[in-house]
């Protein structure tokens, strides 16, 4: 649970470029390689040397804007380190913006840079934020009203200029007090958590026991101090009355400057026993001043859309007598009531005998149904309000004397969710309290047990039997959730008053979707980073066939994931591995064909379609996977902390836990692009995921005799799922921190997978932790995988050519490229024999196109070419781009089918098509005709 401060990050990057000379062989620029093939796509060039053109990724600033970040390339040499960086919109007014290190070249350069503007910043409505630009070299403009942030014994104090928030280092309470023009707003921010013990669904006659948990910071580091951002880490757990502590979080708190919003990143790790911890609640809980009379105290919640239920605690519309039109307006608008002497004295006199509504719940239980309901007080019954389908999860308590309102995001998606407001209808100077529920105490407890009892496979010979039938990699004690976590972002906004009607569904609108500010995809594209990608190019007939066919397979499984319902807390980002055309229903019960956690890589599918596209709808299905399968799918402590695991009914139930999910390649993208700091984390926890091969045998179920525990100079690595996994987190905190042992074992393991007699066609080898370094064999070894290029080595590699100069690491990779899909005879005369019968032809096309633009030969882009037409364990190219509706009584809902069903395919396919188009897009033949292919689903 440690984190990299800012502070010791911006220490560590200041002596990267010192510790460069170290490897100073291995770290000069890799000349480009000569090349009879132009560049596959014309490149736009930057704005400017040290520019960068950006936008908002919705095309409009948002109507509420409470603070952006987000991250910038440079292409390498561009920009030094320390370089000031000052923002302009289009008509050249100056936004203040904060800037930080989040990346560097191998030269000293800076590849990544993070930047935050204040609140309402670069929001004009005229057109001219909607574009921005950002120069290097130039001074930042200050901000109005700086963030401050002061430091005590005790607590840390932020201020926005706007709100005053204080925050303890220690204890049972996150946030103890938000203040606005010197009024108490909120206080005591809490977290809140509900354990029922040995059993989920007791008996309804039985009694139920649950015992309440709260949280309990033990450590606060502050991250960012301003001038424009801050950002407060605190660290805990949850602990009982009793002592016992569990549940470990991380909360990072976000203030910009001139806001009036908190934002709240917050992750909890399950580290329970799932066969008696259930969850039975989950939450974030503040007390709420009350200052107005309840009939000038409003009660909101956002529904669906611009829809709104909106109340005050006393009303005093629809009784018998009526008070006064400019009274009952006033009420309904969420304004101070004219004073009581104003009213009809008939409805005055009698104030007391109107019911007034302390509490009120709002549950979302499913992802289609919510439902509204109040009450007065405890011991009396509840009354059914409202209802609706899905609600947008903001909810606001207050009046014209000031209010808070707050909410999560994800709030159907994420379901069963509630929120609660509880004793609104006190006397003013008492505190109502609010709370915020990740896991709805109405619903059925959460549990997290395996789905079957082992179904009699006892020994490793009756678990490969089960693997046969279901693709089940089962194995007693390996499916549990220990270890697993959960990261939601909440909102809570400080408000002068109650706000119009009208801007709640604004409010709403910043927490379902918050305005991002992205570089546009050229500016991407001429940066140099993440390998072998190109913009859209409709310039020919064949381009713009494949181009149809990569956006038909997003629009495809962003259909899929309303028709099929793949939503709720755990599930949410994830998709499902293969289809069942009989059922006309996704694997979701069988084995290892459900839930897909990153199998053969839609996450850098998706990613690279956003990289070339900027689209919103793009980003925000990728952004949605990446916080998915980077909390849920992987161990973040215990005995498999660091790896991930492959595709099952339950996101942690297969027993194969390995590297190749919880890869940092699948992280970098958010994190670079968003410089959000909970992916840095994960990219930070990483780094030495390589441990968990001293305890963890993944060759276990086929040994035939047990082996000694491995020594750390000698362990089983494999080169490409395995090794590619770590070198992608290794560059990755190299580029961040500056990290030399990183660097090191980086270079290393490229250095003697290179040196291995036959390179990565070795497969793997004896690997040492500690200095990353590979045994070199003497003789020449082949093992070949389909799976070894197809979670995200080609992709890394790629990278690692470009970045660093290791001729002999080049050539390696260039010849398993090369060999792969290369005819029988090719492989023996280049290695003695072939390499048998492999898998996914289409998606190693890619391969063979980057060994073609790197050989600049001709031929083989043409073979790149007919490997990926020919359809052969793949996808294959497809007119017919009209899905087929399926409709009652066949299906339960109305769903649509096309040939994009499957998961391996489509994300492979769509990763083939995009770098065959960067490497060897100039080459593409003419008039092919769509080939079969044998791909299911």
């Amino acid at each position: 649970m440690s984190a990299l401060t800012r502070r010791a990050f911006i220490k560590n990057s200041a002596f990267a470029a010192a510790s460069l000379p170290l490897a100073s062989s291995l770290l000069r620029a890799q000349p480009a390689a000569s090349s009879a093939l132009p560049p596959a796509v014309p490149v736009s060039a930057p704005v400017a040397p040290g520019g960068a053109s950006l936008r908002w990724l919705d095309g409009a600033p948002p109507a509420v804007q409470p603070g952006a970040a987000w991250g910038v390339p440079w292409p390498r040499g561009e920009v030094k380190a320390g370089e000031p960086f000052a923002l302009r919109t289009a008509a050249g007014a100056a936004v203040p913006v904060q800037t930080w290190p989040l990346a560097t070249w191998p030269d000293g350069s800076l590849k990544w840079t993070g930047h935050a503007i204040p609140a309402g910043a670069a929001t004009g409505r005229d057109g001219e934020a909607q574009t921005l630009t950002l120069l290097a070299g130039a001074a930042p403009a200050a901000p109005a009203q700086p963030v401050a942030v002061t430091e005590s014994a005790d607590a840390v104090e932020v201020s926005t200029g706007v709100i005053t928030c204080r925050i303890p280092r220690r204890g049972g309470v996150l946030v103890a007090t938000i203040l606005r023009d010197g009024r108490e707003i909120a206080r005591a921010g809490r977290l809140v958590a509900l354990r029922q013990a040995d059993a989920p669904d007791a008996d309804a006659a039985a009694a139920v026991a649950v015992e309440a948990f709260a949280g309990e910071v033990t450590s606060l580091a502050i991250e960012q101090d301003g001038p424009v951002r801050a950002v407060v880490r605190l660290e805990g757990s949850h602990r009982n009355e009793a002592g016992r502590a569990w549940l470990p979080f991380v909360v990072r708190l976000y203030f910009h400057a001139s806001g009036e919003t908190v934002r709240m990143v917050h992750t909890f790790i399950y580290d329970g026993d799932e066969h008696r911890d259930f969850i039975r609640g989950l939450g974030i809980r503040f007390d709420v001043p009350l200052r107005d009379a309840p009939h000038d105290r409003h009660v909101r919640f956002t529904g669906e859309g611009a829809g709104l239920w909106a109340e005050a605690v006393r009303g005093v519309t629809g009784l018998r007598r009526d008070p006064g039109k400019e009274v009952r307006a006033a009420q309904v608008a969420g304004l101070a009531t004219p004073p009581l002497s104003a009213w009809d004295k008939r409805v005055s006199s009698r104030l007391d005998l109107i019911p007034a509504w302390g509490d009120y719940t709002l549950s979302q239980l499913s992802a289609d149904g919510f439902g509204i309901r109040k009450r007065t007080k405890p011991g009396h019954a509840w009354i059914q309000a409202a209802s609706g389908r899905r609600a947008s999860g903001l909810a606001y308590l207050g009046g014209p004397s000031g209010g808070f309102a707050f909410g999560q995001r994800y709030f159907w998606q994420r379901y069963p969710v509630q929120i609660d407001i509880r004793g609104a209808a006190q006397e003013a100077g008492e505190a109502a309290e609010v709370t915020n529920w990740l896991w709805s105490p109405e619903a059925p407890a959460m549990d997290l047990r395996f789905y079957h009892d082992g179904l009699g496979m006892d020994t490793h010979e009756k678990e490969r039997e089960g693997l046969e039938i279901t693709y089940e990699d089962y194995e007693k004690g390996f499916g549990t959730p220990h270890g697993i976590a959960r990261t939601s972002e909440l909102f809570f906004h400080a408000l002068e008053a109650t706000p119009p009607r009208g801007r709640f569904p604004e409010l709403a609108a910043a927490l379902v979707q918050p305005g991002v500010i992205a570089a546009a995809p050229a500016h991407l594209r001429a940066a140099g980073v993440f390998g072998d990608w190109s913009l859209p190019d409709r310039s020919a007939p064949e381009k713009a066939r494949l181009e149809d066919q990569l956006d038909h397979l997003f629009a495809l499984y962003a259909r899929q994931v309303e028709q099929r319902r793949w939503y709720g807390f755990w599930d949410h980002g994830d998709v499902m591995h293969t289809y069942d055309r009989d059922r006309h229903e996704w694997r979701y019960d069988v084995g290892g064909y459900a839930w897909d956690n990153s199998e053969l890589s839609p996450d850098l599918w998706l990613w690279y379609t956003f990289l070339r596209s900027g689209r919103a709808d793009v980003f925000r299905l990728a952004e949605a996977m990446t916080r998915h399968t980077g909390e849920v799918d992987v161990y973040h402590l215990g005995r498999f902390r660091g790896l991930g695991t492959r595709h099952n009914v339950q996101h942690w139930g297969c027993s194969a836990k390995q590297l190749r999910i919880s890869t940092a390649v699948y992280r970098r993208f958010y994190y670079y692009l968003t410089a959000d700091e909970r992916t840095g984390d994960l990219l930070h926890e990483l780094v030495d995921a390589d441990e968990a091969f001293l305890t963890l045998d993944p060759l276990r179920k086929i040994r035939k005799e047990p082996i000694p525990p491995p020594a750390r100079s000698a362990v089983s690595v494999g080169f490409g799922t395995d090794w590619g996994s770590l070198a992608a987190a290794w560059l990755t905190e190299w580029e961040r921190t500056g990290d030399t042992r990183a660097r090191d074992k980086l270079l290393a393991g490229m250095r003697t997978i290179a040196a291995q007699p036959t390179g990565f066609l070795a497969g793997g080898g004896s690997f040492n932790l500690d200095t990353g370094e590979f045994a070199v064999e003497t003789e020449a070894r082949i093992s070949v995988s389909h799976l070894n290029a197809v979670f995200g080595l080609a992709e890394i590699c790629s990278e690692l050519v470009s970045l660093v100069d290791v001729p002999a690491f080049r050539e390696a990779w260039l010849r398993y490229c090369r060999l792969y899909n290369a005819s029988a005879d090719e492989q023996r005369a280049a290695l003695g024999r072939d390499l048998g019968r492999l898998n996914l032809r289409e998606s190693h096309a890619r391969l063979t196109a980057w060994a073609a633009r790197s050989t600049a030969d001709p031929d083989l882009a043409a073979r790149a070419w007919q490997e990926f037409y020919s359809g052969r364990s793949g996808l294959g190219v497809h007119d017919d781009l009209h899905p087929r509706a399926i409709v009652g009584p066949a299906v339960l809902n109305p769903v649509e089918e096309s040939f994009g069903l499957g998961t391996n395919a489509t994300a492979q396919w769509g990763l083939a098509a995009i770098q065959c188009l960067a490497l060897v897009g100039d080459r593409m033949p003419a008039g092919v005709e769509p080939a079969p292919t044998d791909a299911p689903g």
